[in-house]
């Protein structure tokens, strides 16, 4: 990969111009943010900028991991668990100087229930959230869709200002707010087409010790990490596997491990008739060479010791509770037992190629474009394994939007296999992604995956009421989808961010990022 200097020296000059005098900061991201709406997310990009302009009802503190709020003063239970009473702290106001209120966590919760809100966040919020009455200006009942063993866990959504939206609950993506929004955090954002600007808000809950932040969109990272050095952002987001050893030989920048609780997969569309039968898509599972993978995206050696990049076997990371640790890995390639399983679908081989009801198959793959930056050549790499196996291939980068507008609403059926991430927070609920798509349910399903066994074990993780309960459902979950493989699961690549060693207190949350950006700081 070759830098542009002529690309450099932009950046160089679009980052310098944004740092003002005072406590500044300039960082890289991925992208810019698609929008300011919390309900609207589409991206990790999307969710971290939330998390800087809009407060959560609670979140868990990325120090002690206790469920915390910076805005509810105190809670209790009621109807045996299925409802719970929030008394606001006072005085927090929002950035246009009104006043935070119950109101506005019922029109939060209302604007999700509301179908008028075409959002694939509210539509799983759904089924947690049953409604919410106003008791006082400053409390307010959430009532649950039924009792939930953690439910505070429930309660880590944004809220919004009923003022912002002239309390009409039925939201739309391209609302005002999407781009200038009214919160509660730590910063004022703005968004436009160069980048992304905040502002600090202090608040009876905030007093931020960073003045300005100043969000650019990286490219290559090459570029992003001589900018980095030469003090042109003090940040990059993300820094893939490749680059991470010329930020570690500066001893004026420092990793930092960003854990964003994610897994990579390859998605396999059952909706092929040469795809419906299991037996193909386990043999799809062991023609994918993981070990090979990892060393020629990622640059993983085979033996390597503390490799950024975890082979998994089912839909969570190995620290999780929720995985399965009997499921074994398929690390290595077995063509002989694949060939076996194919042959047993009855697919044929002639000359070299595989044909289904003497049709050559040929394989549509797909990738997140993004990805490319942190596993480069991934698609071409999982293509050329196909191919080696006797499938004829071709291969599409998907950009962010159809990814949102067509993958993941279960409108992808050109491809065959796509290749993506998905990132969790504390609360690792999975039914989205592999519940059968019906009865607002499946809001993630990419494939439209439907099986009856797997859709019980959902509804026995729905209905648990104790962690034990929850994590025998998603055990058996993990075995199953292992056998039935909707998904080919692939690895859990850990995230790095790269600071100048001047940024102080930088206390990174899991997925969220910026939870406790109050403590940042510059200087010695």
């Amino acid at each position: 990969m070759h830098s542009n200097p002529h690309r450099l020296l932009s950046v160089l000059g679009l980052a310098a111009a944004a740092l003002t005098t005072g406590a500044s900061l300039a960082f890289f991201e991925e992208s810019l943010p698609s929008t300011m709406n919390p309900l609207f997310a589409q991206s990790m990009v999307d969710n971290r900028v939330h998390e800087l302009v809009m407060d959560r009802i609670y979140f868990n503190d990325p120090i002690n991991n206790e469920l915390v709020s910076n805005i509810v003063q105190e809670w209790s239970l009621l109807d045996s668990g299925k409802s719970i009473r929030l008394v606001l702290r006072k005085g927090v106001k929002w950035q246009d100087g009104e006043v935070l209120g119950a109101d506005d966590i019922c029109f939060t919760v209302k604007a999700m229930l509301d179908p008028g809100t075409p959002s694939p966040i509210a539509e799983k919020q759904r089924a947690i959230f049953a409604g919410c009455t106003v008791e006082k200006p400053d409390v307010a009942v959430v009532q649950f869709t039924k009792v939930f063993h953690n439910p505070l866990n429930r309660l880590g959504v944004h809220v919004l200002p009923e003022h912002a939206f002239g309390g009409k609950t039925a939201i739309q993506p391209d609302h005002e707010f999407s781009l200038r929004p009214v919160g509660t955090g730590p910063m004022k954002g703005s968004s436009g087409r160069r980048g992304t600007t905040f502002e600090k808000f202090k608040n009876v809950h905030h007093d931020a010790g960073i003045d300005t932040l100043s969000l650019q969109e990286g490219n290559d990272p090459l570029v992003q990490v001589k900018t980095l050095i030469n003090n042109g952002v003090q940040g990059i987001i993300t820094v893939p596997p490749g680059n991470r050893a010329e930020v570690s030989a500066q001893d004026d920048l420092a990793l930092k491990s960003y854990d964003l609780r994610s897994w990579w997969f390859v998605a396999v569309n059952q909706e092929k008739p040469y795809l419906k039968d299991k037996r193909v898509r386990q043999a799809l599972d062991l023609i994918v060479d993981r070990t090979d993978l990892r060393q020629l995206s990622i640059g993983v050696k085979p033996g390597e010791q503390n490799s950024p990049c975890e082979f998994i076997s089912g839909p969570f990371v190995q620290s999780s509770p929720f995985y399965n640790r009997t499921v074994a890995v398929n690390a290595r390639a077995d063509k002989a037992k694949a060939f076996e399983l194919l042959s047993a679908a009855g697919l044929k081989q002639e000359g070299g190629r595989w044909h289904f009801k003497n049709e050559p198959i040929t394989m549509r793959i797909g990738m997140k474009a993004p990805l490319d930056i942190e596993a480069p050549d991934l698609l071409s790499q999982v293509g050329n394994q196909l191919s080696a196996a006797g499938f004829d291939r071709q291969e599409f980068k998907i950009t962010t939007d159809d990814w949102n507008l067509k993958v993941l609403t279960g409108q992808a059926a050109d491809y065959d296999l796509v290749i993506g991430k998905w990132s969790f927070g504390l609360v690792e609920d999975v039914n989205p992604l592999f519940h059968s798509r019906k009865d607002g349910r499946g809001a993630f399903n990419i494939f439209n995956f439907s099986n009856a066994q797997v859709d019980t074990l959902l509804a026995q993780y729905e209905v648990a009421r104790t962690d034990t309960q929850a994590q025998d459902a998603y055990h058996k979950l993990h075995a199953l989808l292992a056998q039935e493989l909707p998904y080919l699961f692939l690895w859990k690549l850990d995230t790095k961010s790269a600071w100048r060693t001047e940024v102080r207190s930088n206390t990174i949350t899991p997925y969220y990022y910026w939870t406790v950006f109050d403590k940042w700081r510059t200087g010695a």
